[in-house]
């Protein structure tokens, strides 16, 4: 039936006010019961040692998963090998487990490394957005420990869990979980080396110094100290107190279960760790190059891999990076690594750029300005339009990589080419950061020599005496590709382009290269004749 419109609006004139009120209604009982919920909320969360947790289940495991102050972590958690269970073979020097033959079933975390203590406190400290993973602890009650305990029917199974959860909700999914010192400790299952870096941000707070550490916790002689952080980092005393009142996620597991035996129990904590550690594969060193968004070496790399026309995608080529492998294998088409992509940049521009370098070992590097990022691309961008430009890189385009690798000797044969080898490309790039940003020569007069030596093949057929590479970079003895000698080939460049004119040096590389071509006692001449070491010369300079 049509009602006009202004019979409409008479009828909502004369509506009822408790009907044009719902909406109004609606929102305040809302609000009532937000700050309702607010208020029950702020009372549980304000009884002493409670943390608001939601409890999960998967593979039969339950877990109650929170967050919690560094503080409190560093308080707190102590580390599994302190586990009642292994006190007669735990170490409290070095907080570890003594191995043996009685132990070694109990044995449930690798030994701690506490050369890694300090280089995670200073991540905490000079990361602005820093992050740990959710740490997984196990909680225990002092009946767990005790045979006796009235806890423990007469079959050896627990009467109750060593959790104790108090349910806020119907379905028992979110909850308080007690923690109370008195009652309750706790243990990091998974998570350790993150436990040990928390500790040191508490140290260095408490005490302004932390001191350094070798693997087995014996002492460096060194430490860093708080100011120093403060300099280094350009951050201030007010910011890293704040730090310990940061939140990390917590997962707590129960050291025993209702009707669990007491070996059954440590079976399954224990189970649970190895699963826990087989799933976390560790990252490759070019997948790390991929990542790193703090290393200025990794972001220059990975800006020319993928914008040099040397490198760059093209549809009517394979690919000329491996991304994820360090090493290239005999069959693959590929020119390089990401990997030594990297170490080539960092070789290079490191003698540019020594602050792009963490200043000891075991540190954290900072992320270059953007200024300098870009600046540093360009110079490794220019290296690489002088390389693209060799001889042997430009037969790129019709020859397969894996022809100008291969070694004469091998099936369907080769060139030998230390150019197409990671470790070639890593020694050049080596050798020309020196030349250029140490010693002050010309790039472009560089590689006018360069592409004379390379002309007469001098990159080539490192399998063979004539090769200057020939020990150096190719074992003789084993027929393959070596590495122990890769400081060598960066030396011996230098040489031949005339970067090196001090006498003792030049002694000592004569010696080092006779020393690599020695083959029971006796040295591999230029001309492929066994010689006495001492008669072993030099290659002519460019």
């Amino acid at each position: 039936m049509y009602i006009p419109r202004s019979s409409k609006a008479l009828m909502n004139k004369n509506a009822p006010e408790s009907i044009t009120d719902i909406p109004s209604q609606y929102v305040e009982k809302e609000k009532r019961d937000k700050e309702l919920f607010s208020l029950l909320l702020n009372k549980y969360l304000g009884q002493k040692d409670q943390i608001l947790v939601q409890k999960t289940e998967m593979g039969g495991n339950q877990a109650f998963i929170g967050s919690v102050a560094l503080e409190w972590v560093a308080k707190r958690v102590k580390f599994a090998s302190a586990l009642p269970l292994l006190q007669k073979k735990y170490n409290p020097q070095t907080d570890n487990v003594e191995i043996d033959a009685d132990s070694i079933d109990e044995i449930r975390q690798r030994p701690l490394d506490w050369s890694r203590q300090l280089p995670l406190t200073q991540y905490l400290v000079a990361r602005k957005n820093h992050k740990f993973p959710v740490i997984l602890v196990v909680i225990s009650q002092p009946w767990v420990d005790n045979p006796q305990s009235k806890e423990w029917n007469k079959q050896g199974k627990a009467k109750k869990s060593s959790v104790d959860f108090t349910e806020l909700d119907k379905d028992g999914k979110t909850g308080l979980l007690n923690v109370s010192e008195e009652n309750f400790s706790i243990y990091a299952l998974d998570g350790q080396h993150r436990l040990m870096g928390v500790q040191g941000l508490m140290e260095l707070l408490n005490t302004n110094k932390l001191q350094r550490y070798k693997k087995d916790k014996s002492r460096d002689e060194t430490f860093i100290t708080l100011s120093s952080l403060i300099e280094r980092y350009r951050t201030s005393i007010d910011y890293l107190q704040s730090l310990s009142k940061e939140k990390v996620g917590i997962e707590f597991i129960c050291a025993v279960e209702k009707g669990e035996t007491r070996e059954e129990a440590r079976r399954r904590v224990r189970s649970i760790f190895v699963h826990v550690n087989l799933m976390m594969a560790p990252l490759t060193k070019g997948q790390l190059a991929q990542l790193n968004e703090d290393d200025g070496f990794s972001i220059v790399a990975r800006k020319i891999a993928v914008t040099h026309s040397l490198f760059e995608q093209s549809q009517n080529r394979k690919p000329r990076v491996n991304w994820n492998s360090g090493t290239i294998t005999t069959r693959s088409s590929v020119l390089t690594t990401l990997q030594a992509l990297k170490d080539m940049s960092e070789k290079y521009l490191s003698y540019k750029y020594s602050h792009w370098k963490p200043s000891e070992k075991g540190l954290i590097p900072m992320r270059p300005e953007d200024r300098e990022l870009e600046e540093g691309i360009n110079y490794f961008r220019e290296l690489f339009d002088y390389l693209g430009a060799l001889p042997s890189y430009k037969f790129l385009e019709g020859e397969d990589t894996s022809a100008l690798r291969r070694f004469s000797f091998e099936k369907h044969g080769g060139e030998g080419n230390m150019l197409f080898r990671p470790v070639g490309q890593v020694a050049i790039a080596q050798a020309l950061g020196v030349l250029v940003f140490q010693k002050g020569l010309s790039i472009q007069e560089i590689f006018q020599k360069l592409n004379k030596f390379d002309e007469e093949q001098g990159f080539s057929h490192i399998e063979l005496p004539q090769s200057i590479f020939y020990g150096v970079l190719y074992d003789p003895a084993k027929k393959r590709i070596q590495v122990y000698c890769k400081d060598l080939a960066p030396r011996l460049i230098i040489y031949i382009l005339g970067g090196m004119n001090d006498k003792m040096e030049i002694a000592q590389l004569r010696q080092d290269l006779a020393n690599a071509r020695t083959i029971e006692k006796m040295s591999i001449s230029f001309e492929g004749k066994y010689v006495e070491p001492k008669l072993v010369g030099l290659p002519p300079v460019l």
